[in-house]
């Protein structure tokens, strides 16, 4: 397989949907994968966009196939990361970014051990905390199960190969940006893509 496989991972909070879509803006050629989901959809969500959309019988289906990397149920809806679909756009070059929690990371690891792992911290649990209030979509109560759910989250970031700390926005992207360029420079990687030069010159 000649692309490289991304799993971004981070607590509620820490910038990685913000992170993930300003990579997205400069480096095209990475593709976001889209999960399946038994949920409805939200307002303003696009099918084979934001998700797959699928009914339980069919998500069952999958996983009978064993055709997700992985998957969870969460809150009474299913979510699942397509095996297939991973598969063949990396083997056709492309890169792919799996936004997942760390145990979905886990279980995506036994299939491609080679995957780069990258968890997103934030600065500090006060400025996750601010963040989150900022956010005006959560009560006091559902922010504090958030930061218990973050400490137990984090304790998991020595499992990933780097580890962002994100508490400037335009650093933490050039630390992304530059995690994706040094993966493509790898040996194995160049000589695979440059074959005849490797070659003629070496």
């Amino acid at each position: 397989m000649f692309g490289h496989l991304y799993i971004l991972t981070a607590p509620s909070g820490a910038g990685k949907t913000t992170l993930v879509r300003h990579l997205l803006e400069n480096d095209p050629a990475i593709q976001v994968s889209v999960s399946h989901t038994t949920r409805p959809p939200r307002s303003g969500e696009r099918e084979g966009i934001e998700y797959c959309f699928i009914e339980l019988d069919e998500f069952q289906e999958k996983i009978r196939r064993n055709d997700f990397l992985e998957w969870a149920e969460v809150h009474g809806n299913y979510y699942g990361t397509s095996r297939s679909g991973i598969e063949a756009a990396l083997r056709a070059g492309q890169d792919v970014l799996l936004e997942i929690d760390w145990q979905g990371a886990q279980q995506v690891r036994k299939v491609f051990p080679a995957a780069i792992g990258v968890f997103i911290l934030p600065p500090s649990l006060e400025v996750l905390a601010q963040r989150l209030r900022e956010r005006a979509t959560d009560n006091a109560q559902t922010i504090a199960r958030r930061l218990a759910a973050a400490r137990d989250e984090m304790r998991h970031a020595d499992e990933f190969d780097y580890v962002i700390i994100n508490d400037d926005l335009p650093r933490a992207l050039q630390d992304l940006l530059a995690i994706v360029r040094a993966a493509r420079l790898r040996y194995s990687v160049q000589s695979r893509r440059h074959s005849v030069l490797f070659a003629t010159m070496l």
